[in-house]
């Protein structure tokens, strides 16, 4: 950040990558050009010195994603006043290896733990390194890097502690998502979760979002907890900063789905829509905190 050197830890390593794929031009041309759903909304600006007191870490995500990780590191900006973080969780697909040119760290499990169980980390990571701010974003090239400033604009102006990326709010968008995930990810998800909390959300299952580490450290979010250790996770924490009056607000950003054949989610249909929905139940009824 800033210049300053990335954070060295025990089970991390300083890696590097090249510039972008010749092919990512023509995906730029086809979001503009409205190919997929998909209406403009003006990034914000701020100066760099606004980085200058408050560290941030970008962290994203990988299970074997293949050329996905290696796209969505690419599209990075090498400019950036943020630290990258790849959390590997297990990949055997050598995605990771021999990448060339600018500097991300990574951390890598040697087995699959689940995306909580790698979220956990990160976040430890997060703490320890004393980072002020953290973005989650996919790595499987569905989010774009570049709305990362949107993301934490609110949060730089002390405007907001969390800040949830919605693909619903006017200004957001999405492609190549089936009909039965928009139903339950723009309708039911958000109702659902609404109704619990006792305000208006539109978006309650997308992970890109950014938030203050102060959070994390509060002892009425218990995200240590083992049964948050898949899908649960995400839900979890906002529900709960919701919960405990901490200022959150959402902001329009994209999510673009791969083409189904590199496969479009890991989730699968029946245990997966239950990890995101039972944080839900479990602290509307008050049986988890």
């Amino acid at each position: 950040m800033g210049g300053r050197s990335p954070p060295s830890a025990a089970n991390s390593k300083t890696i590097s990558l090249g510039e972008a794929e010749s092919g990512r031009s023509g995906e730029r041309e086809k979001r503009r050009s409205g190919e997929w759903e998909f209406s403009a909304s003006p990034l914000p600006s701020f100066p760099r010195s606004a980085f200058c007191f408050m560290r941030t870490l970008v962290a994203t995500f990988a299970y074997n994603e293949g050329e996905k990780i290696r796209r969505t590191i690419a599209r990075h900006p090498k400019d950036r006043a943020y630290d990258l973080l790849v959390m590997d969780d297990g990949s055997t697909d050598g995605a990771l290896d021999d990448l060339p040119s600018e500097d991300v760290m990574v951390l890598r499990n040697s087995e699959n733990q689940g995306i909580g169980a790698a979220m956990k980390q990160v976040f430890e990571f997060a703490l320890k390194h004393e980072y002020d701010i953290l973005v989650i974003q996919a790595g499987n090239d569905k989010d774009d890097p570049l709305e990362i400033p949107r993301l934490l604009a609110p949060i730089l102006a002390n405007k907001a502690d969390f800040v949830q990326g919605s693909r619903f709010l006017p200004g957001g968008g999405y492609g190549n998502i089936p009909g039965y995930r928009v139903l339950a990810t723009r309708f039911i998800h958000p109702f659902l979760f609404s109704l619990a909390v006792g305000k208006r959300i539109t978006e309650s299952t997308n992970g890109f979002r950014a938030f203050r580490t102060l959070i994390l450290r509060d002892p009425g979010i218990n995200w240590h907890q083992s049964w948050l250790d898949k899908y649960e996770l995400e839900p979890y924490l906002l529900y709960r900063t919701i919960q405990l009056g901490y200022r959150h607000c959402e902001v329009p950003v994209t999510k673009i789905y791969p083409p189904h054949k590199l496969g479009y989610t890991k989730m699968k249909p029946i245990t997966g829509w239950w990890s995101i929905l039972r944080p839900i139940f479990y602290l509307w009824l008050g049986l988890k905190k």
